[in-house]
């Protein structure tokens, strides 16, 4: 099955009407402690577009602005949180946002990713072609690539993708620019969460024993490391419905909205919710190379972070983020931590 390479993963997760964790977090956290199950569904609906696209619209930009793709193959494949995508002939899809809220994120992507593409060892959607505003459509857009893979909460790693994924991850956690995005919510310190993950794990507490005192303590570890040291460059969203996996392999990383300069622990969380076994997350801690204790401590802090929101939200409507969110707790009791 083949998932085209595109920001927000939209061909991938949008179809259901769900936000990126990180628009997710920022929207449950400021509410209060007593919302209920009725406002957090209202949260995970995708919000209306406000631009109409359509096939011909497309088509009319491409003839436009790149006439040499104009006479591919090309047909709607979803229309999700913040992008509308179309597969463009079998190697391409187009991808343009169908909210203002959206152009940022897909500005990050045009500026940064075809710089810090070429240093990966894994794919990533860096645009192939720029779009500008046009005929009916009022924002930037972008030529991306359609890669073959499924994501990994459907078709999980293997173990033997443990050094893979330490390699990626280390070739993109290198020094940012000092002109390099910020994320608020993302690559910050942890205390910045902090109350909105305590308050969200004593809630879990009631209801399932993955929120235990293990995973207390070492939530409570993790807010007591020291911080980053160095800001670098990281994903920001490196969950399981961003992974391409295919017959096992790790054969893309996509959605990259939330790219931006901070604390590489944000996306080290992964090893814990991407790979299967103990012994995987501990080739992988290895093969990553020399960093803090701290900074692991810290990675367990964002993954107990990103595990408890998919659980919590994805227990009212979306099996799949609960069923990431349950698995990625149980890994950070097994260990290593």
């Amino acid at each position: 099955m083949e998932r085209c390479l595109v920001c927000k993963a939209d061909s991938v997760r949008r179809p259901n009407g769900l936000a990126s964790e990180a628009a997710l977090q920022d929207r449950l956290d400021d509410r209060l402690p007593s919302w209920n199950q009725r406002i957090v569904s209202q949260i995970t609906k995708a919000p209306a577009a406000e631009v109409v696209v359509d096939t011909e619209t497309v088509r009319r930009l491409l003839r436009a602005q790149h006439p040499d793709l104009s006479d591919l193959p090309l047909q709607e494949t979803a229309a999700g949180w913040d992008n509308f995508i179309f597969r463009l002939g079998e190697g391409m899809s187009v991808r343009l946002p169908r909210r203002l809220a959206s152009v940022a994120m897909l500005e990050h992507e045009q500026r940064w990713l075809p710089g810090i593409a070429p240093q990966l060892p894994i794919p990533v959607p860096a645009p192939l072609r720029i779009g500008k505003p046009g005929d009916q459509y009022p924002w930037p857009w972008s030529v991306v690539p359609w890669l073959s893979g499924e994501t990994a909460d459907l078709s999980p790693l293997t173990a033997d993708q443990a050094k893979p994924l330490a390699r990626f991850l280390g070739a993109l956690h290198v020094p940012a620019p000092a002109d390099a995005p910020k994320n608020p919510s993302r690559g910050v310190p942890l205390q910045q969460r902090a109350i909105a993950v305590q308050e969200r794990m004593q809630r879990l507490a009631q209801k399932t024993s993955l929120a235990n005192s293990t995973v207390f303590k070492i939530w409570e570890s993790a807010l007591g490391a020291p911080p980053a040291e160095l800001s670098t460059w990281f994903h920001g969203d490196l969950h399981p419905q961003n992974v391409l996996v295919k017959d096992g392999e790790l054969t893309g990383v996509i959605d990259w909205a939330d790219i931006a300069a901070g604390d590489s622990a944000t996306d080290l969380a992964s090893i814990w919710m991407l790979l299967p076994t103990v012994a995987a997350r501990e080739t992988a801690i290895a093969e990553y190379g020399s960093v803090s204790a701290a900074t692991w401590s810290r990675a367990l802090g964002w993954a107990i972070n990103l595990g408890t929101l998919l659980l919590e939200t994805g227990s009212v409507d979306n099996p799949r983020h609960a069923a990431i969110g349950e698995l990625t707790l149980r890994r950070i009791t097994e260990g290593p931590h």
